[in-house]
């Protein structure tokens, strides 16, 4: 067998797709393709022995001559590649096919995800932009991927993969932001007119359509009902100009004239009744308890020569054209309304039919979540029954407490001590008589009767562990030796604080390296391949270099901070032993089972 093949070829990822001309190179070990474009991202170098097999299409005229690489699922499928005839196909074909006859042993180890080597991760320039700008940006970032994915314990690919929110994060801040509906009221919208004619013209956007449907949910569902089973859309907007026009003159008498005439026209001319109906539904969730009459007449409305002379409230009409009266408050409270709930729907406008259906479909998810929610009102029934209930007649609710209030905590101590003391003096006065009124003389001959039995019987057991008291003491004096430093410093100060720069830089450095590295390393567990007993193997050789930096960083600090110092390492080593026991225990477990038969997929 010779010892390479190089044939130019075509590296697709499906069988329909183009795929980018390169040239193909196998060797005894590995092939390797490399894109004729030196900017493409689709260069290869994998090993044969995580190929699985090969297979080739039949030799048809005018069909192109393919072979597939294959691999386990779990690793991303295979490796397709087209040649420039079938000659050249069938040469890398036996080639192959000898070349994985003797790696047939080796395949058997597992899948590896990462054993396809792409020089450029398949990445696009975006992604490399990314990753470039977020490294740019955070120091401590570009530390931890120097630190690992430059000295080989991590990959590019592994590093990233725990960051994926951190990329996605920073594509969410470039994301498109919903638009909301602009401040202007439909009713500020004048028509114009040409000054020769009693023609009057509306300019109506789809901007402006949006919004008179969500204002105005009779218009929606007029257009709904009425386009274009009753009439074109252009119909329906006419006769919607028409009644604002008649609302702009404020002549309620024409307008009942024209509504009575035309049944279309009056949808747009009365009162909303699907508004006022989200209105009730929506004081029905009020809180019962508020009073909403207690700020009645704040405003000095109904004081004379107060309010809004245009709003027309103040106006007397006849009680038959009530229907077809409009305030400016009613406009207003909507359109504010409007305004703060947002777009409802993020459609395209330039379809009305669209828009309006999308609308629709939005209130009925709106009324179905309101539905679905049924404990609404069983909690607005229970705030009515406890508003009405007589209070004499109804049980207490909770059990009266006596408020604790200690003014002096020596009163507290001294009453406890003085309970134990007397709990002691019941439990010894059945075998012996205590006195607690003693002279000078007889106190002093009770103390040399009690070191007269001590001499003579001895102790059963020390008053004090010498180990542990030594320990305390310790403690304590290390503790105390480091704090007479710190007195007459900020409280608010945390221990890295007092410390020296370099110091807690390196702690923090270290900290959080140690926490890359658990990080990878849990998330390799349980070991079912090959490629994560290498990984995890690597992190292992990576963690047991930290225990001597550690201990030079404690030996390099002055006395004076060595104790808080070695109280913030300890946490570290406590995660990094407790990585290594897991380590051990797992590598134990392995070497004990191996006689026996394992599971399908484990190293």
């Amino acid at each position: 067998m010779s010892g390479q093949v190089v044939k130019r070829a075509r590296y697709k990822s499906s069988v329909k797709g183009s795929g980018v001309p390169g040239v193909l190179k196998l060797t005894e070990d590995r092939f390797e393709f490399m894109p004729h474009d030196p900017t493409s991202s689709a260069r290869l170098d994998v090993e044969f022995r995580f190929v699985k097999g090969h297979k080739v299409t039949k030799e048809v005229p005018n069909k192109p001559a393919l072979l597939n690489l294959t691999q386990d699922p779990e690793m991303g499928g295979g490796y397709i590649f087209e040649f420039e005839s079938y000659p050249d196909r069938e040469v890398c074909r036996e080639f192959v096919g000898k070349v994985l006859a003797k790696f047939s042993d080796a395949s058997k180890a597992g899948s590896e995800k990462s054993a396809v080597k792409l020089v450029d991760e398949q990445l696009s320039t975006k992604e490399m932009e990314r990753r470039i700008k977020l490294l740019r940006e955070d120091s401590d970032l570009q530390k931890l991927h120097k630190q690992f994915v430059l000295s080989g314990v991590l990959t590019e690919a592994e590093f990233w993969a725990t960051r994926k929110k951190l990329l996605d994060g920073d594509i969410s801040r470039t994301s498109k932001q919903r638009v909301g509906f602009k401040s202007a009221m439909i009713s500020d919208l004048k028509p114009s007119t040409d000054g020769r004619t009693n023609r009057v013209t509306f300019n109506l956007t789809p901007e402006i359509i949006h919004q008179i449907f969500a204002e105005k949910p009779a218009v929606h569902q007029a257009f709904l009902n009425f386009v274009p089973n009753k009439m074109t859309e252009k119909d329906f907007w006419n006769k919607y100009c028409r009644a604002e026009y008649l609302h702009c003159t404020r002549n309620v008498v024409a307008a009942a004239a024209e509504a009575a005439e035309d049944e279309e026209l009056a949808v747009f001319l009365k009162h909303d009744d699907i508004l006022a109906s989200e209105a009730r539904r929506k004081i029905r969730r009020v809180d019962p308890t508020l009073d909403m009459e207690a700020d009645q007449g704040d405003d000095y409305i109904h004081l004379p020569d107060h309010g809004i002379f245009r709003d027309g409230s103040k106006e007397t009409i006849d009680p038959q054209y009530e229907q077809y009266r409009r305030t400016l408050s009613q406009d207003l409270n909507r359109h504010a309304a409007v305004v703060l709930e947002g777009r409802p729907i993020d459609v395209e406008l330039e379809d009305t039919r669209t828009v309006a259906e999308a609308l629709a479909k939005s209130k009925q998810v709106e009324a179905a979540n309101e539905k679905s929610e049924g404990s609404v009102n069983q909690e607005r029934s229970e705030r009515i029954s406890r508003m009405t209930e007589i209070e004499d007649l109804q049980a207490p609710r909770d059990l009266p407490l006596a408020p604790l209030c200690i003014k002096d905590p020596r009163d507290y101590f001294d009453s406890q001590q003085a309970n134990a003391l007397k709990t002691l003096g019941d439990t010894l006065a059945g075998s012996k008589q205590i006195k607690c009124s003693l002279s000078t003389q007889e106190s002093y001959g009770s103390l040399r009767g009690f070191i007269s039995e001590i001499k003579s019987v001895g102790l059963s057991d020390p008053i004090v562990k010498p180990d542990i008291a030594l320990k305390v003491l310790n403690g304590l004096t290390q503790n105390i030796s480091s704090n007479k430093f710190n007195l007459g410093k900020n409280p608010q100060e945390s221990v890295l604080d007092r410390l020296p720069t370099i110091t807690k830089e390196e702690l923090l450095h270290h900290w959080t390296s140690i926490q890359e590295l658990l990080k990878h390393f849990w998330s390799s567990y349980p070991i079912t391949t090959a490629y994560l007993y290498t990984k995890v193997s690597r992190l292992k050789d990576a963690m047991s270099q930290i225990y001597p930096k550690l201990q030079e960083m404690k030996e390099s600090v002055q006395s004076d901070f060595r104790h808080q110092v070695s109280l913030l390492v300890q946490p570290m080593l406590q995660a990094l032993d407790a990585a290594f026991a897991h380590y051990d225990a797992d590598m134990q477990k392995r070497s004990s089972s191996r006689s026996g038969e394992r599971p399908n997929g484990f190293v």
